[in-house]
């Protein structure tokens, strides 16, 4: 049984599809639904892990991501 490992999914809708990133290989993918969204993504990743080489794997992965909000005064 292969290794399972978490990564971070950011779900965004863009007009009428949501749009799904994987910021830690820069891999989208995407979707009607959320969760169509978020099953496209995984498919995506599966395949990358699947076809890319240790080396491209290696390059590619950001093991640290910080997701946080901010604020700022506009207007």
């Amino acid at each position: 049984m292969a290794n399972a490992h978490q990564f971070t999914a950011i779900i965004e809708k863009e007009d009428n599809q949501y749009v799904a990133l994987c910021p830690e290989l820069d891999i989208a993918s995407q979707g009607d639904t959320v969760e169509e969204a978020r099953k496209n993504l995984k498919e995506a990743l599966e395949l990358f892990f699947e076809s890319a080489s240790p080396q491209e794997i290696k390059e590619r992965l950001h093991e640290e991501i910080f997701i946080t909000r901010v604020e700022i005064a506009v207007g």
